[in-house]
């Protein structure tokens, strides 16, 4: 699982920025570093941008896992740097933004755009796998996502629009449930497609969402 992130344009962390002189820079070594987002050589990118707008950088660091608790560690570990520092640009997902202002009292802002989670299907070139919906129907569809992957989220098959196996709203794409048939079919489990699919319960996607889990 990949959290797939996008650059802020510099406008806009500016503008995030425009009442701090003195910034600190946290990257992450994880998703952001394979985005080519918010790894070493974007955060010391950024941190030319920022000393030629006329900010201080107090110190930089790549995280290797922002979004977890050895944030905590790396941010004592460069206690100085980010003491001395008005803000934090956070150059990582939402969650590691987060994860950062739970640890600092510091103002933190993010650097990038969080876009979805997914996985990388040739270099360069991200696809989005799960919206995380709560009533996983993969055990009907072979693996394949529906409410992904299909632009209009269907669970019951394809739409019209459906042109020789390519999708109508995005006709680079192939039609997912065309994906999810010639799988079934090569199973031999066509029969999957005659069930009757109820409706999702999107209340499960109400948030913010929280889970307990039973402990042993």
């Amino acid at each position: 699982m990949k959290t797939i992130t996008e650059l802020k344009p510099l406008e806009e962390i500016m503008q995030l920025l425009e009442r701090h002189h003195r910034i600190h820079i946290i990257g992450c070594g994880t998703c952001a570093t394979m985005c080519h987002t918010g790894g070493k050589a974007e955060v010391q990118a950024m941190k030319e941008k920022l000393v030629a707008a006329g900010k201080e950088v107090t110190g930089w660091m790549v995280v290797p896992t922002t979004c977890d608790a050895i944030t905590k560690y790396a941010l004592e570990e460069e206690a100085e740097a980010v003491t001395a520092a008005d803000a934090i640009l956070v150059m990582t997902c939402g969650f590691g933004v987060q994860t950062v202002a739970a640890y600092s009292d510091k103002p933190v802002y993010p650097g990038l755009d969080t876009m979805f989670i997914g996985w990388e299907e040739s270099p360069g070139h991200f696809l989005e796998i799960c919206i995380q919906c709560g009533q996983c129907v993969l055990g009907l569809t072979t693996g394949i996502c529906p409410v992904t992957r299909c632009a209009k989220s269907l669970l019951c098959g394809p739409c019209g629009g459906a042109r020789e196996g390519m999708c109508e709203q995005k006709p680079e794409h192939d039609c997912v449930w065309v994906l999810i048939y010639e799988r079934l079919k090569k199973s031999g489990m066509l029969d999957k497609l005659t069930g009757f699919v109820p409706p999702k319960d999107y209340s499960r996607m109400k948030i913010p969402r929280q889970a307990e889990v039973a402990l042993p």
